[in-house]
Parts: C-alpha cells; sequence; structure tokens
C-alpha cells in the first residue's frame, strides 16, 4: 500500500511540475494593436473580429488606444522607429504579431490567418491596406529587402511568398546610421546654403540699413528676422516636397528621380558658367531680384520678414535640387518623426552661412569688402556647387538608393 501511495504522489508531481515546466517553456503568442478608439471600423476590427481570428491561433491581443492615451502614440512611433518601417507604410491602426509579422491597416482576414497559420512562409513581413469600407483595390507587402510591392486586393498573398522565396537574398533593410547620415546632410546643407542669391540681397540689406545710420542691434535684429523668414520659406517647401514623395507611394523611386534631377542641376550650373549664353539660368530673375530690393528700401520687422520669406522662395530654383535629393533620401530611409528632426537640422545648417555673413558684416566697411568678394568669387561658387550637386546624385544612387 506504501508503495501504491508513493507511485501515486510521484505520478503527480510528475505531472504538476512537468506541465508548469512545459507551460514555462512554451512562448507566449502576443500580437500588440495600436488603434484609434474613436474609430467605429477600427472599434469593431479589434474588439469584434480580431479577438476570433488570432485567439484561433493563440494569440494574446493588447490593445493602445493612442487617441485617448497619448502616451500610446509615442509608444506607436517608437515601434515604428524600431522595426524601420516608413512613412507611407505607417497605418491608423498598426497590428505587431510577434517579431515577424506587422499588419497595417484593414488587411483582408483570410490574408491575416494565412500569414497566421504559415509562419514558415515568411521571414519578416509588413503588409499593408490603409482603406476602409471595403474600398480597397490594391494592397502592399514589404519584407524588409527590397522593393515594397503592390498587388490587386484580390491576388492571394501566396504570390508574393512564392516570388519572395525564388528572388535572391539581399541583406535586410535597415534605416542609415545617424553617422552615414549626419556628414552627408549637413556637408549638404552648407553648400546648398552658399548662395549667392540670398548673399547678394543681404549684403544689400545690411549696407543700406548702415546707410540709413541704424544701430548694430537694429541691424542683428532685421537681419536675423529675414533669415529666419529664408528658414521657415525653405522649411515649409521641404515639408511639402516631403509630403509629395510620401503620396506619390515610392519613396525610393522618388529618391532615385530626386539623385537624377540633383546631377541635372548640377550639369546646368556648370554649362551656365562655361558657356554664359546658355538660355538656362540658376538664379533669381533680374526683376524679382530688383523687388525684393525695393521692399528691404522700407527697412522695418515685417518687410525684413517679407523680404526674406520671397527670397527664400525665390532661391530654390538656384540650387534647389540639392534639397530635393536629400528630402528623397529621408523619405525612402527615415521615419516621419526622424525624417522631421533630419529637416529641421537641414534647415538650420543651410540658414548658417547667412548667420556667419551677418556676424561678419558688422560694420560699413567690412560689408563692403564682402560685396566685392560676393562679386568677385560668385562664378567659384557656382561651379563648387554644380561639382558637388553632380557628385550628391551619384553618392544617392550608389550608396543610398
Amino acid at each position: 500500500m506504501g508503495k501504491k501511495m508513493l507511485s501515486v504522489i510521484l505520478f503527480v508531481f510528475v505531472f504538476l511540475f512537468g506541465s508548469r515546466a512545459h507551460a514555462a517553456e512554451a512562448p507566449e503568442k502576443k500580437a500588440t494593436i495600436y488603434f484609434n478608439e474613436a474609430c467605429q471600423d477600427c472599434g469593431e476590427l479589434v474588439k469584434e473580429m480580431y479577438p476570433e481570428v488570432f485567439g484561433a491561433f493563440g494569440y494574446q491581443l493588447e490593445l493602445h488606444d493612442y487617441i485617448n492615451e497619448r502616451t500610446n502614440r509615442q509608444l506607436l512611433t517608437k515601434e515604428n522607429e524600431t522595426w524601420g518601417i516608413p512613412f507611407e507604410l505607417q497605418s491608423h491602426i498598426e497590428t505587431f504579431v510577434g517579431d515577424r509579422l506587422v499588419i497595417g491597416g484593414h488587411v483582408p482576414m483570410e490574408t491575416i490567418q494565412y500569414l497566421l497559420a504559415h509562419p514558415e512562409a515568411y521571414d519578416k513581413l509588413l503588409i499593408y491596406q490603409d482603406q476602409m469600407h471595403g474600398d480597397a483595390t490594391t494592397y502592399r507587402v514589404w519584407d524588409f529587402r527590397g522593393e515594397i510591392k503592390t498587388y490587386p486586393i484580390s491576388e492571394p498573398i501566396t504570390t508574393f511568398l512564392a516570388q519572395a522565396a525564388t528572388a535572391p537574398r539581399g541583406p535586410q533593410a535597415s534605416p542609415r546610421s545617424f553617422w552615414s547620415l549626419f556628414p552627408l546632410i549637413t556637408g549638404s546643407a552648407f553648400l546648398d546654403g552658399l548662395n549667392p542669391c540670398a548673399f547678394a540681397v543681404l549684403l544689400f540689406f545690411i549696407g543700406f540699413l548702415f546707410m540709413m545710420k541704424k544701430t548694430r542691434a537694429r541691424i542683428w535684429q532685421m537681419g536675423l528676422v529675414y533669415i529666419g523668414a529664408i528658414y521657415l520659406a525653405y522649411l515649409l517647401i521641404g515639408l511639402g516636397i516631403a509630403q509629395a514623395f510620401v503620396i506619390s507611394g515610392a519613396p525610393h523611386l522618388m529618391a532615385k528621380i530626386g539623385a537624377y534631377l540633383v546631377i541635372a542641376l548640377g550639369a546646368i550650373q556648370l554649362f551656365g558658367v562655361a558657356v554664359p549664353s546658355f538660355p538656362i539660368k540658376l538664379r533669381i530673375p533680374i526683376d524679382t531680384k530688383a523687388t525684393l530690393e525695393k521692399w528691404m528700401y522700407h527697412a522695418t520687422i515685417p518687410t525684413s520678414f517679407i523680404g526674406g520669406f520671397l527670397v527664400g522662395l525665390c532661391t530654390f530654383p538656384c540650387s534647389g535640387g540639392i534639397y530635393v535629393a536629400i528630402i528623397g533620401l529621408l523619405s525612402a530611409q527615415r521615419t516621419a518623426t526622424s525624417g522631421a528632426a533630419w529637416m529641421l537640422w537641414y534647415n538650420f545648417v543651410f540658414v548658417s552661412p547667412l548667420l556667419i555673413l551677418l556676424l561678419l558684416a558688422s560694420n560699413r566697411r567690412t560689408t563692403e569688402k564682402l560685396q566685392d568678394l560676393e562679386r568677385m568669387q560668385s562664378k567659384r561658387v557656382k561651379v563648387l556647387t554644380g561639382v558637388f550637386m553632380a557628385a550628391l546624385g551619384a553618392v544617392i544612387l550608389l550608396f543610398f538608393t
């Protein structure tokens, strides 16, 4: 009797602790969902349909409403940056399934079920369909390696998986590191800022303020307003271009187009220097420059701002190709948050030559010498800019697209 009781106890002990050990060894299957609680379609999807679909495959859902809980927006931004998801593939509802699958938007249920049932069919995958109310005609897929693919909404996901299985495996795509982008963006912005057009108008303005016997403090004040307006104009231009790249749905392609554009503009710049009669000129039109100088004659804070803003808009054709190429690069490589931070930095460096010029032009004689130097060296600056533009386009094509 004692032996039988001992055997029963031993069996129970092994069963209980063996089951616990087995449960501890089994990894928890979790799907983290970021969604907008105020969106009725999203709420129904997350709270009614997803529990059944994911529960059938043993997944626990972790819900994060980023509207009522703003801290969840920061968590979502961090998730996108950690995964390296470009802005164009970030949806209003995102589901992170383990560490290999991301579902963006309202992907057909049969597609989700297939991916959950066949995790061996892919290494790392993102599938995106952002339209609601059954209006979708296409969806997009990315394996974090090659190009983003677009398919008709009726095309099964197996089409992509079959193509990916036979395609050569390249290195997994990831955003470029800070130190690989910093010298390229900073150098490009500084050279973009060596703009003879903006220099000439600023020096004219400072010289005119000296002639009107304005104090140095007043000259500094108006000069900073002028430069700040150029910064704002260029930043708004850049944000508009970046949004256009995102809407296009192909930032990698737009980055290549930007690279080819900057090479073409560099060639035009060099042709313009070598052949003065060349019909295309990358500069502020003569009539526009005269109008800007007339604005400056008013010598007030509002006219300084208006004049600077117009200079920012009008100088974009001079060397804006550099800006377009950098924005294309950032759109293809970065998320919205980091891309915006890079653009703020780019535009600060862009206006830094004007800040240096304002610092140097602290007296009448220095201003006159700088005006003479600007006239003598403008051709060399144009050559330098043209060569750099062509080189920048080549670097982006070779190493960043």
